[in-house]
């Protein structure tokens, strides 16, 4: 097993179950609708790659490849960026912020970690032992 892959993917998945609660009640009238549905979409991706993050920490305890780590990491990664740019900038446009800085642009490179992440569990899982 890969501890840290584990003990982040619990966090991840349970810090989305809170902050999704937190949009599905606290937030929802007072986020419109495009905002609203922005923040679900940060916590569900949040989610699945929580549960990717603890499926992998569980996947490198029978193949234990460095790659499979790399996947783990770019798990990691990318949930912070994606997820977390999507929560500020619903932060940062609900309080009335016009401009957004650079947060918008830090959102696709959280996307491609996650891809990087699938490419990587894949070809651990595909490495001989």
């Amino acid at each position: 097993m890969y501890r840290t892959a584990l003990i982040l993917g619990a966090l991840f998945a349970g810090l989305s179950v809170i902050l999704g609660a937190f949009g599905a009640h606290a937030l929802e009238t007072v986020l419109s609708v495009d905002l609203l549905q922005t923040y679900e979409t940060a916590a569900r991706y949040q989610m699945y790659h929580g549960l990717a993050l603890l499926a992998t920490g569980l996947i490198y305890g029978h193949l234990p490849a460095k790659v499979i780590k790399w996947a783990a990491a770019c798990f990691m990664i990318g949930t912070v960026l994606f997820s977390g740019s999507l929560y500020m900038l619903v932060m940062l446009k609900s309080g009335g912020q016009v401009g957004l800085g650079g947060f918008g642009l830090i959102t696709p490179f959280g996307g491609l970690f996650f891809i990087l992440g699938w490419i990587f569990l894949i070809a651990g899982c595909l490495q001989k032992r």
